[in-house]
């Protein structure tokens, strides 16, 4: 099955976005697909490491199911050596170890709450955190 048109216009909008970082497609024969986003930066005030890559998935759902979880490297470390926390736990993605990042949108708008906008907001909540 092919992509849905909605979730293939959100993968362009999320590659306009982030150009010139590398954004991987992988259709899941549903309508949805997975995504992976490479060379994201972190900064260099929390972690270890100055970026990641970061994934999700789209399901056919979109716009009215929430993309969620989001993905990071696995190797992710603080540089003041606390655990990473709340919402971050140990996963795999798409054959990538990976900590898996659970900001769920509570109450989905379609229209506000776009794959690109979580995705934004995902990464802004990564390099600002406590």
């Amino acid at each position: 099955m092919a992509l849905n048109r909605q979730v293939a216009d959100a993968i362009e909008w999320i590659r306009l976005h982030v150009d010139p970082s590398p954004v991987t497609v992988r259709e899941d024969g549903e309508g949805g697909a997975f995504v992976i986003v490479e060379s994201i930066a972190l900064g260099d005030a929390l972690y270890h490491q100055t970026e990641s890559w970061i994934g999700f998935r789209i399901t056919f759902q979109y716009p009215y199911a929430d993309v969620y979880p989001h993905y990071v490297r696995g190797d992710l470390t603080r540089r003041d050596a606390s655990p990473l926390g709340e919402a971050m736990s140990v996963s795999s993605f798409e054959g990538r170890p990976a900590i898996q990042i659970s900001r769920r949108s509570n109450r989905l708008n379609p229209v506000t709450d776009t794959a690109v906008i979580k995705l934004v907001k995902v990464i802004e909540w990564l390099r600002t955190r406590p």
